[in-house]
């Protein structure tokens, strides 16, 4: 995935979902990408790129997201993660707080692109890291010196067992024009996997076709033991952008393909008003009565990078499917999150 803007290491961020009389307005972030949210102790704490690092933000309210402070500078010289730091995730496993990342050593082409893990040194998700080096993501977890191009990891437990979900590419190629899946594997800790990856998703359907197909940015959506696997594909510079879904079967095996099943059709995407909608983040109200999507989408219909990032509340059906409707357009007043004070 080519990612320009992120190259460039600015990350503006201006607050702009204000409340008002018990309403606010999207975006609630001007300018950004790849968003991620969580909710610990009464707070939300944003997670992102910025200035050739990662930032995070404490937030009382949803829709009010403070500005980051860096916590994390990639280090200098021709590092494996000196540069193009992209989709950080902010995690809190085994009492401790740690962050996924992508990095690479330069670019355009964007072919070093690994994945790395940040511990927490306090209790503080503000405060220190240490860095617990690259992830292992190729065939074989014996085998180190084989690594393969991977980004947009995310993790989560099922059935008492860690895993991680991943971007990547099939093999290591000379041009960032490659085709993109989805992977699994299990994890011994939260730095540690333990198992060969396994490919449980790639660009098959008519609507992960385009100029590039991807399958990118998935998130885990987890809702009454229904596990799910929210992903974006299409282009991220085009409008056509969008949301897609894996399910895993009842009772099935998170490391068999065949135990996850693909959406006939995306399950979120833009309107003539709002362009290119992806890499989307979950969380709940202040209550947590209420579901609410981070997602972020194009300004224009331009082909490009230029994003900002805009919430909206999502419901489960009588199936227990995730409804998240149609994004909302610009500036259109919507409810605060039920709890906000």
């Amino acid at each position: 995935m080519v990612r320009l803007l992120i190259l460039l290491g600015i990350n503006i961020f201006i607050m702009t979902g204000c409340k008002t009389s018990g309403h606010y307005k999207n975006p609630v972030i001007f300018s950004g990408a790849d968003p991620w949210i969580i909710k610990q102790n009464g707070f939300y704490y944003y997670c992102c790129s910025m200035n050739n690092g990662i930032g995070i933000s404490k937030s009382k309210n949803l829709h009010q997201i403070n500005p980051p402070k860096q916590i994390w500078k990639a280090p200098e010289g021709n590092k494996w993660n000196s540069s193009c730091i992209w989709a950080p995730e902010l995690h809190y496993l085994n009492n401790k707080w740690y962050i996924y990342y992508a990095g690479g050593y330069g670019g355009p082409p964007f072919i070093h692109q690994r994945t790395g893990v940040l511990e927490s040194m306090t209790d503080d998700p503000m405060g220190e890291y240490v860095d617990k080096g690259m992830i292992f993501t190729g065939d074989n977890p014996t085998d180190l010196e084989n690594n393969i191009w991977a980004i947009d990891m995310t993790v989560f437990y099922y059935n008492k067992v860690l895993y991680a979900v991943w971007s990547g590419w099939d093999k290591n190629e000379k041009t960032d024009k490659t085709s993109q899946n989805l992977y699994i594997a299990r994890m011994d800790n939260p730095w540690t996997i333990s198992s060969s990856r396994v490919k449980i998703s790639s660009p098959d359907k008519y609507y992960e076709q385009g100029e590039l197909p991807l399958n990118e940015g998935p998130e885990v959506l987890i809702h009454n033991g229904d596990v799910f696997i929210i992903y974006s594909c299409g282009q991220s510079w085009l409008d056509t952008y969008k949301l897609a879904y894996l399910k895993l079967k009842k009772d099935g095996d998170p490391l068999l393909q065949e135990s996850w099943v693909k959406g006939k059709s995306p399950i979120f995407e833009g309107t003539e008003d709002v362009y290119g909608v992806g890499h989307a983040c979950f969380t709940t109200s202040p209550d947590g009565k209420e579901n609410y999507i981070l997602y972020h989408s194009k300004k224009d219909k331009v082909p490009g990078w230029d994003r900002d990032i805009r919430l909206q509340k999502f419901t489960f059906d009588k199936k227990g499917m995730p409804y998240f409707g149609k994004p909302e357009p610009l500036n259109k007043v919507l409810a605060l999150p039920s709890g906000t004070k």
